[in-house]
């Protein structure tokens, strides 16, 4: 691999203005180059091929720092075990602890604007259980119809693939991802992600509470970027099981523009306030 490329050279390969990179780079902190002892930026060919990705998204019509986020999301490694573990370390998001059947409620309304808009999104779901999918089985099967992919993931005996309908990943219960509740639509003009773990208990615990009542740490949003990166993750827990099918998935992803690049400001945290109300 190509090291200690000089900004000239970086700027030559890419197309790119010298000045437009160092502004990046000040504006926001992005490419990071390493730094000789006399203060000279150096530059190595993953930040050319970051860059390159970058234009490719200025020239699809993003905004500059939608363009960046992307490339970053595409180019970092993807195959995590645990979806929520990799999209919350990318943060801002804020946990909360609710019940069941909140995350039951607000997976619901994000499944019926999906099918709502019929828009092809990609649906990733995450089901700890295989019974709890089957519960849901038919509802995942009318998303497929309207969809480019759907994946879901539980403790499913094998992997299934039929035409139309979801593709089913299995997982371990041992695996981050077992332990993991996730509802990820990526749609053009929508985007929306729920994701969650369970804590670990004790048999004890498990004896006294109702499964309704069972608490799971969780975030959702409605940010493109956040959703996007929760989507790439997917798709790469996918192709540890199915490289076709992941490999597939993450070409579409990155074709696709993002739903919006700004969602309303303020808009996941007024409703993570009524989501606290009604956990009261």
């Amino acid at each position: 691999m190509v090291k200690d490329l000089a900004i000239k050279d970086v700027a030559e390969r890419t197309g790119i203005a010298a000045g437009t990179i160092r502004m990046w780079e000040q504006r926001y902190g992005f490419p990071v180059p390493q730094r000789t002892p006399s203060g000279y930026r150096k530059y190595s060919q993953d930040d050319v091929d970051l860059l390159r990705r970058v234009l490719a998204y200025r020239e699809g019509g993003l905004s500059v720092p939608a363009a960046l986020e992307r490339a970053r999301a595409s180019s970092e490694p993807t195959d995590r075990p645990s979806i929520y573990g990799a999209v919350v370390a990318g943060g801002p998001l804020t946990p909360q602890f609710l019940r069941k059947r909140t995350l039951i409620a607000i997976s619901r309304a994000i499944e019926d604007e999906a099918l709502a808009r019929g828009a092809a999104p990609i649906v990733i779901g995450a089901f700890q259980r295989e019974g709890n999918y089957r519960a849901v089985q038919h509802r995942y099967r009318r998303l497929a119809q309207l969809a480019e992919c759907t994946v879901v993931f539980a403790d499913f005996v094998g992997e299934r693939r039929v035409e139309g309908e979801p593709v089913e990943i299995p997982i371990s219960p041992a695996d981050s991802v077992g332990n993991e509740w996730a509802v990820v639509i990526d749609a053009p003009g929508y985007a929306a992600c729920l994701l969650a773990w369970e804590h670990p208990r004790s048999e004890a615990e498990d004896a006294r509470t109702p499964d309704h009542a069972r608490r799971f740490e969780a975030v959702w949003t409605l940010d493109p970027q956040v959703v996007r990166r929760a989507a790439l993750v997917g798709g790469a827990l996918a192709g540890r099981i199915d490289p076709d099918l992941g490999g597939k998935l993450e070409e579409a992803l990155r074709e696709r523009p993002l739903a919006v690049e700004t969602p309303a400001p303020g808009l996941t945290a007024l409703c993570n306030r009524m989501i606290q109300y009604l956990e009261a």
